[in-house]
């Protein structure tokens, strides 16, 4: 075990987040019950918007950055975790107010552990990361409101290149959904047919304003946008469809009416996976664990050193990645 590591650690500077390369000891970490080995983390937007400072997500400083890490288990002061358990974490406020993943090592509260399903290795589950374990709650959500059906109608995925949509297409396309990709970037186009998608819609056609109620298309939809395009899906959405809505990349306002909702009984599906039940979050794995095309997953995946973590941070907030991009920590 390393005397020292390093990690990205959010600090204020004239009042203002900044992430900075920091060498730690174990002595630095919170006092939490469980110590982790982290082998990978990942790169989130979020992770985009805390890194590069241009977003206010560390809520507390100091801390170390990253909402995801996966690794092992090297001590255990709680009954639940034994040293060489597998566990990947999501969320729980790594990053916002808690110490996150991106350092060698990290000291967490058992509660927030999950098992790392044997399906996939430490990499495979930083491919999937926050984002992808979003998207697998928004297809669980849409499923079980019963608005989506295999082989009727299309859903609609907005994002696309980015990793939620990536991974929600993989997702619906294998379980036998019709989808439709949204995305501004057509060099994407064949990245994302190759995932499973039958068809494209130009962003900027959903980020007009448009009328309350529109013509009919979509059963359902995961939207990590917001802002108008999903005010544009609501109106787009067929009698009893449903929108599953996580993101908010386009902004956090909703110019909508109730016309959706009230006329054609069109559900919004909030999904939040920062704090989601450890029941839902083990729902989202076990459907990743069973559909997820790995195929698709090495597809879009990218695995870079801990090194270069500020430029890619800019580049994932000014759109510039596609898919995954997993953090090997100890580079």
């Amino acid at each position: 075990m390393s005397e020292t590591f390093n990690a990205i650690v959010i600090d204020a500077v004239d009042g203002k987040p900044k992430a900075a390369f920091r060498a730690l000891t174990l002595a630095d970490l919170p006092d939490h019950d469980v110590l982790v080995e982290i082998s990978h983390s990942t790169l989130n937007y979020k992770d985009g918007l805390a890194v590069s400072g241009k977003g206010r997500i560390a809520r507390r400083t100091p801390l170390v950055a990253g909402i995801d890490l996966a690794g092992t288990v090297v001590e255990s002061r709680s009954p639940l975790w034994n040293a060489g358990d597998r566990v990947v974490v999501n969320g729980f406020g790594l990053s916002e107010t808690e110490w996150g993943g991106y350092s060698r090592y990290q000291r967490l509260k058992p509660e927030w552990l999950m098992a790392l399903p044997d399906a996939f290795s430490f990499e495979q589950a930083m491919a999937i990361g926050t984002a992808g374990y979003t998207a697998a709650l928004c297809v669980d959500a849409l499923e079980r409101w019963g608005a989506i059906r295999p082989g009727e109608g299309e859903v609609l995925v907005t994002g696309a290149a980015g990793g939620v949509g990536s991974v929600a297409i993989s997702l619906l396309s294998t379980k036998g959904y019709r989808v439709t990709a949204s995305t501004g970037r057509p060099d994407t186009h064949d990245y994302l047919a190759a995932l499973g998608a039958s068809g494209f819609v130009d962003r900027a056609s959903l980020a007009e304003k448009g009328a309350p109620l529109q013509k009919e298309r979509w059963s359902g939809a995961v939207d990590a946008v917001g802002s108008t395009t999903l005010a544009n899906i609501l109106a787009q959405t067929n009698y009893g469809g449903a929108v599953a809505a996580c993101g908010l990349a386009g902004g956090a306002d909703l110019p909508a009416t109730v016309m959706p909702h009230i006329l054609r009984g069109v559900a919004l599906l909030g999904v939040d996976s920062v704090m989601a039940p450890m029941a839902l979050r083990k729902q989202a794995w076990q459907t990743l664990a069973e559909t997820l095309n790995t195929d698709h997953l090495a597809a879009m995946t990218t695995v870079e050193p801990m090194s270069k973590l500020p430029e890619l941070a800019e580049a994932i907030v000014a759109g510039k990645i596609r898919g995954r991009v997993v953090i090997d920590v100890s580079r």
